[in-house]
Order: C-alpha cells, then structure tokens, then sequence
C-alpha cells in the first residue's frame, strides 16, 4: 500500500544534525545551540534550502522534545501577516508562563515574514524589545530587503544559499533508497537539475514521479516537471559554439513548438550555459565564451518578461550566440 505522506513531511530533519547543506550556517546555530543563549534570528535565503525546518531544529536542540509544544509558536506571516496576529496571538504567546530550564527561552517561529504588512512589523519590533527576557523571535525571509530596519538591527542575520548539486542528489538518493523507488541515474541528475538548490522541490518532483510513472526516469521527471529537455537545450549551445546557425535555428525552433513558454525555455537556457562545460579549447576562450552567451540569454530573458515573448527573440538569440563564438573564435 502506498504510503501518500508527503516526503518533505517525511524526511524533514528533527535535529541541526541531520540538516544538510549550508553547514557553516548549521554549525553556527549548533553552537547557539549548545550555549542556551539563542538571539533573535533572521533567516534569509531562497525557497526550499532550509529555513524554517533550521529553525524548528534549533527550538528542539534548544528546548528538547519534551517542551516544543508549550514554549514554540510557528505561524506563517504570509498568511496570519496583520498587526491584529501580532497583537494578539503572538503578544498572548509571549505573555504565557513557562517553565523552562535555565538560560533558555520561548521561541516563535515566523515563516515568510518579508509578507507582513509595515503597521504588522513595527507591531512586532516593540513586542521583541519588551519580551525579550522570555521569548526569542527566528523570522524566515526570501528577501532581507523586506523586513524593516528596526527588526534587522536587532536579529541576528543568518544567510543561507541554495543547496549544493550532491547535497540535493545524496539526500534524494537515501530518500529514494528508504522508499524502495526504483530509479535511473538520469532521472536523479535531471531532477537535482529542474531543483536548482532547492530541496523541497527536488523531493516533491521524486514523489509525483514515482506516483505518476513507478519509475524514476529523464522522460519521466520532466514530464511532471514540464520542463524543456536539458539535453536538447545543451545541443543547441553547442550547434551555436560550433557557428552552425541554420541547425541551431532549428533546434531551437522544434523545442518552442513542442509548447514550451519562451521565458521557460530562456530560463532553462540560461541554466544550461551556466554548467555545460565549453567545447572551445583553452581555459580563458572557454570562460570569455560561456560569459558572452550568458550575457546574451540574460538579455534576452530580460526582453521576454518585458512582454516580447515571440519566436523572433528565440532565433534573434541563436544568432547572436552564433556571432558571439565567431568573434572569440577569430580574436584568438
């Protein structure tokens, strides 16, 4: 019988030491950790690398099992993001008695909180200074930018990056391992790159594969994902590298046809040449080469969001990527 419990849910690590990627983040807070004396917390960084699930690890390195209903409070600011949650949820969160043992603290847990209205924030920044003897505040973000300056000063600011490409393929191996999920090493290649870094989509896309097809392949993944075909992006690139214009046009136009969005095909694109090892000989031709052309995708990713999202740019790029490998090719 399957088991439709979510993997995210599944797997998720209970503790700081089964977190993996960002390790010198993860150390950091271990020492918190160990220390009792956890400060306010801003953890920034992008979807999927950790941030909330650090953050309830660190409550229960922090406070143990035992505690983490009583004196952790986890609300997603995106959702709960007014000035009324602030006054009354987490100001009656913060006023409840405790008892923990010494040196140590209630903490709530705010997820997405660069989505809470500026009256909800400077809410928040007065009840962090009367309540902190009792209760300490870890706020996930996306963007830093968000959150105002009066609450920054007080945290301290955690950054976290996207994961590392074999962070994502050994968590996702031993996940799929676990689960008896039978798989081709493509599969787990294509999947750690549609995650980009991030780990709840890598093992979401795994699930709804395995779900979907009972195997984990190419074809598959990319068919739940519904992302172009890294491969045949890669050829492109090279036709392109290799100033074959008119195959390049063709290639590039039968990927658009098969019904993907250009800003998706860009996007992939850009990914693409961003991995994909130079053909070129030579170390520095290969580098000047592979930053033109990212320089050229970026453009016209940039054209395309701004509403030109047309076959033209598509082919406008394949020639320009084409005059790009002339030129570095002749200049050397």
């Amino acid at each position: 019988m399957l088991d439709h419990q979510p993997w995210i849910e599944k797997y998720r690590p209970r503790t700081l030491s089964e977190v993996v990627g960002n390790q010198p983040v993860v150390e950091r807070l271990r020492a918190l950790a160990l220390s009792g004396n956890v400060p306010h917390l801003l953890l920034v960084g992008p979807p999927g690398v950790g941030k909330t699930t650090v953050a309830l690890a660190l409550a229960r390195d922090t406070l143990g099992d035992a505690l983490i209903q009583q004196a952790v409070l986890e609300l997603n600011a995106s959702d709960e993001r007014g000035i009324d949650v602030v006054r009354n949820k987490i100001k009656m969160f913060c006023q409840q008695h405790v008892t923990l043992p010494p040196g140590r603290h209630k903490l709530i847990i705010l997820d997405e909180a660069d989505s809470m209205t500026p009256a909800a924030q400077q809410a928040l920044r007065r009840i962090m200074e009367l309540y902190s003897s009792t209760t300490r505040f870890a706020l996930a973000a996306n963007v830093s930018s968000k959150i105002i300056e009066p609450i920054q000063s007080r945290c301290a600011v955690i950054r976290f990056r996207r994961l590392g490409d074999e962070a994502v393929r050994s968590r996702l191996v031993s996940v799929l391992e676990e689960e008896h999920v039978p798989y081709e090493p493509d599969g787990i290649e294509t999947i750690v790159f549609t995650a980009d870094g991030d780990m709840r989509q890598a093992l979401n896309n795994a699930q709804a594969t395995w779900f979907g097809f009972g195997v984990i392949t190419t074809e598959h993944v990319l068919r739940v994902c519904d992302s172009p075909s890294p491969a045949r992006l890669r050829r492109f690139l090279e036709l392109c590298e290799t100033q074959k214009f008119e195959q390049a046009v063709g290639e590039i136009e039968a990927i658009w046809r098969s019904g993907y969005a250009a800003s998706d095909l860009v996007a992939t694109l850009f990914r693409v040449a961003r991995t994909q090892a130079m053909i070129t000989e030579g170390g520095e031709r290969g580098r000047d080469l592979r930053l033109e052309f990212l320089r050229e995708i970026g453009l016209t990713h940039m054209r395309i969001t701004d509403g030109l999202s047309s076959l033209l740019q598509l082919t406008a790029l394949a020639s320009k990527l084409v005059r790009c490998a002339e030129r570095i090719h002749t200049a050397q």
